[in-house]
């Protein structure tokens, strides 16, 4: 499947159909029941209604009231079912429609969190499909089991008006039959090119996503205002707003298109079945009657035809809709998973070290390597400081001993353990870090920090213990609210009687917070610190760097800085050039080589002197 809107053969319809099925069944089976019941009853009434208005007609010449009557009662009975089955109908569907579409999105968003790697995220291709998951799941499931009871429904209303109007007239009843088939596929094609078309658009409308949420982000609003973009970036918004409503419309014009000519058609049918009726009452061919019969068969079968027809087609768009949401819930591994006869269940406490063995890797084909042959040892208990220009591939290393990509060549080994033969959880479940580009999740201070180890959201003195080993402990406990505290502006608190506004913290108080999430995992047997202290002041550098080598001390650690005074007391320093060791040692030893290090800290240690002389 390409995506791009190509054709829905039968076993992808029934693919689709089974799934939605299965989940509207299992979300809210009395809905689905329901819906069901409320789609055969609909189907008859409109027939049961055109043949007890033609007895009443027909028996209005005579003097039996009591049968007039019944049959009185028995329109007006038929005409209330006629008033509520409709509102009936929406009742269950829209039950049915958020019971199936939130079990849909639970399970969508349970295999896009099965995803280990990154890869996938960093594709547009992806991400459009999974937009149009998205819109599948949230509203096509509930769409395609109510389309299929009204193509159920305009099916069974068809050929009971079909019958009536062969009663009366054989050659219209064939007639107005054959009159449905332009229409059929007129409104098919119109559903391949809506389909298509939603496809085409899916980019331009996350990119229209995106300036919206730029234009009104917080992060943002400082550069924005103070540069006088926000013009810039709405106009980028409405031309990505232009471009998909452009696609649109020429979806629009060949749909009034076929329409008003399929709206012709009928017109000038109904119009001489009228004529034919009519004559034929004239000579005494029909009764009154009759009459009444033909005229509410024909409008009730072109009706019917129509309503089915338009159902038809938007079931097939649905179920074009419906093959993106499958395509995403098949997606295979993004990372190769061990063969059975090489994989373990867990890793052994680390006793040895970490060995990068000859590792390559780039992020495609198309690209140029990132690491080159890369050849590293990490020992137990120590601490191996990364360093280099930015580009040389310290952050990509990080992202492979984390298995957020696997090697292109090469191995990663844990105490001589491929960790490509475990499962990915088990590798990271023993790693604590700080991501240079931590997030900041709109939640409270305590959900904050609990995302590095879900388990403990619960337990305040863990939580606590973690904010105090990071030095942040003292700025949470005085918020509004303590640790309940909201750390956002963005959205009110769930707590009532909580500041609307929440709290902001400052870049260097949200880095210790980081910190704090990967102090939260207990006795890590890797600790790795990517740039954990690039926006504190110098004093909170001090400080920040003095609880580290306290903490750090009898851990194993990667740490990666571009400020060399971080790095100076680590155990090794590697230095990385262009996806390449180039050296490597203590402190002192680099010093004396007098290579990228020792120019590096001289240039570092100059401008921190010309500051003292200035």
């Amino acid at each position: 499947m390409t995506g791009s809107g190509d054709r829905l053969t039968w076993r992808a319809a029934l693919a689709a159909v089974r799934g939605a099925t299965a989940l509207a069944w299992r979300g809210a089976p009395g809905s689905t029941v329901a819906v069901i019941t409320i789609a055969v009853v609909t189907a008859g009434v409109p027939v049961a209604l055109a043949w007890l208005t033609r007895l009443v007609l027909d028996r209005l010449a005579g003097a039996n009231g009591a049968a007039l009557l019944g049959l009185a009662v028995g329109l007006a009975a038929l005409g209330l079912g006629a008033a509520l089955l409709p509102h009936l109908n929406q009742y269950f569907s829209s039950r049915l429609n958020r019971a199936a579409g939130a079990l849909a999105v639970d399970r969508l968003y349970t295999v896009v969190n099965s995803f280990s790697g990154l890869a996938r995220f960093e594709d547009p291709v992806f991400q459009d499909r999974l937009q149009m998951a998205q819109t599948a799941g949230s509203r096509t499931i509930g769409r395609v089991v109510d389309g299929g009871m009204r193509i159920a429904g305009g099916a069974l209303t068809s050929i009971g008006f079909s019958v009536a109007l062969f009663v009366v007239s054989p050659a219209m009843t064939v007639l107005v039959l054959v009159s449905a088939t332009p229409a059929l596929v007129a409104e098919l094609k119109l559903s391949h090119r809506r389909a298509a078309s939603a496809w085409r658009i899916s980019s331009a409308q996350r990119r229209e996503y995106f300036y919206q949420m730029l234009v009104s982000s917080l992060d943002a609003a400082k550069e924005i205002r103070l540069f006088a973009a926000g013009g810039f970036l709405k106009e980028r918004m409405l031309a990505e707003r232009r471009d998909a409503d452009a696609e649109r419309q020429k979806v629009d014009r060949r749909e009034v298109v076929s329409q008003g000519v399929l709206a012709l058609l009928s017109a000038l049918l109904s119009g001489a079945g009228l004529v034919w009726a009519a004559l034929a009452a004239r000579r005494g061919a029909l009764t009154i009657g009759d009459v009444s019969m033909f005229v509410a068969a024909v409008v009730g079968v072109q009706g019917a035809l129509s309503g089915l027809v338009q159902s038809i087609a938007e079931g097939h768009q649905e179920l074009l809709m419906m093959r993106h949401y499958l395509a995403i819930m098949h997606e295979g591994p993004d990372l190769t998973p061990p063969a059975e006869d090489s994989r373990l269940t867990a890793l052994p406490d680390l006793r040895k070290g970490i060995e990068f063995r000859d590792v390559w890797f780039r992020y495609d084909h198309d690209h140029s390597w990132v690491l080159c042959g890369v050849n590293l040892y990490v020992p137990h208990g120590e601490t191996v400081a990364l360093i280099g220009r930015n580009g040389a591939g310290k952050s990509t290393l990080v992202k492979l001993l984390c298995r957020f990509y696997d090697p292109t060549r090469g191995s990663i080994l844990w105490d001589g353990i491929d960790i490509r033969r475990v499962p990915v959880e088990e590798v990271r479940r023993r790693l604590g870090a700080v991501f240079q580009d931590y997030m900041h999740y709109d939640l409270t201070a305590a959900e904050n920090i609990a995302i590095g180890d879900i388990q403990a959201l619960g337990d305040r003195p863990r939580l606590g213990a973690a904010a105090r080993e990071a030095g942040i402990d003292h700025v949470l406990s005085g918020l509004p609210r303590g640790y309940d505290t909201m750390l956002s502006r963005i959205f009110p608190s769930r707590t009532q009687g909580d500041s609307p506004t929440g709290a902001l913290l400052s870049g260097g108080q949200w880095q210790r917070l980081a910190l704090a999430r990967a102090f939260l995992r207990t006795e890590p047997d890797l600790l790795i610190l990517d740039e954990p202290s690039s926006g504190l002041d110098a004093e909170a550098e001090h400080d920040l760097h003095t609880r580290l080598k306290r903490y750090r001390a009898g851990r194993t650690s990667l740490l990666i800085s571009h400020r060399l005074n971080a790095v100076n007391d680590a155990d090794r320093i590697i230095v990385l050039a262009e996806g390449r060791i180039t050296e490597e040692g203590t402190h002192e030893t680099l010093l004396g080589k007098s290579g990228i290090y020792a120019r590096l800290f001289t240039l570092q240690a100059s401008g921190y002197q010309e500051s003292r002389h200035t």
